[in-house]
């Protein structure tokens, strides 16, 4: 694990938060050391005998592991370097082309420290999906359900971590038919590239709940489900071609700007090429 402090923002920070949510802290869990991680992570040195300095390094790392024993440690779920290989012949790839994808496009890990696939519970696609399946959402509002259903785009109601299987059940809940489950499952983007689940049946899935029972599985299904997204969107080609402006653009919309994803995409290619 790398050193880390307030500021930050990496997937390492990302699993720091999962660790203090775990400790009862109260961290939204997210890639970004903010001010309630700072307080928390001063708090947990505090209380165990460490340099009270807000800085996550060797030494905090191992407390913190060891305080929260971690049970999800199975490298059978993570991405190996033969699913990479595998992808890059699938699509007629250079593996550099694919390392440098995964780099930079994938979520970090695929998997909470419980072992549950990563989701984020999106509120407004939940109330989409639910017209689509021709039930009303407005006779659903009401105060108990106003963080997981709503008409437009807020990041507001993002808790992260396990805390949003919390807000899918929740939506999953909110009666017995099967197409508000299905409705629900389907405004959660899942795994290691975030692949939304409305994508499910679009790109080749025969069902949601075949979707959801691969993001389960581990990476290497995740990196599945991410191909056949950027094949359904004819990405593949621009991947060939290494135009990298053009597929940032696609896949990660007009901030790829001001993100540099194309510049990222570029010079993780070049290290892996090298």
């Amino acid at each position: 694990m790398r050193t880390i402090k307030a500021g930050a923002k990496s997937p390492e920070v990302y699993y720091l938060n999962e660790l203090l949510a775990k400790l009862k802290y109260n961290v939204i869990v997210s890639d970004y050391f903010g001010t309630a991680t700072d307080k928390a992570i001063r708090d947990f040195q505090s209380k165990n005998n460490l340099v009270v300095d807000g800085v996550v390094g060797l030494k905090t790392w191992s407390s913190l592991l060891e305080k929260s024993k971690n049970g999800f440690s199975s490298n059978s779920k993570l991405l190996s370097e033969q699913d990479l290989i595998n992808f890059s012949n699938q699509f007629n790839l250079e593996l550099a082309v694919v390392k440098a994808v995964n780099e930079v496009e994938s979520n970090g890990k695929g998997f909470l420290i419980d072992g549950r696939p990563k989701i984020l519970f999106e509120g407004h696609i939940f109330w989409r999906e639910l017209e689509k399946r021709g039930i009303n959402p407005r006779s659903y509002m009401n105060s108990n359900n106003q963080d997981i259903l709503f008409e437009n785009y807020t990041k507001k109601y993002y808790v992260g971590g396990t805390a949003e299987y919390t807000r899918l059940e929740k939506g999953k809940n909110l009666g017995q038919d099967k197409k508000i489950i299905d409705a629900a499952n389907s405004s959660a983007s899942w795994g290691l590239f975030q692949i939304m689940g409305f994508n499910a049946i679009p790109i080749g899935y025969n069902s949601i709940d075949e979707f959801v029972e691969k993001m389960n599985q581990n990476e290497g299904e995740h990196l599945k489900a991410f191909g056949l997204f950027l094949e359904k969107n004819n990405l593949i080609t621009l991947l060939r071609n290494r135009n990298w402006a053009s597929f940032a653009l696609k896949y990660n919309g007009p901030a790829y700007k001001t993100n540099k994803y194309d510049e990222k995409l570029m010079k993780a290619y070049h290290k892996y090429s090298r």
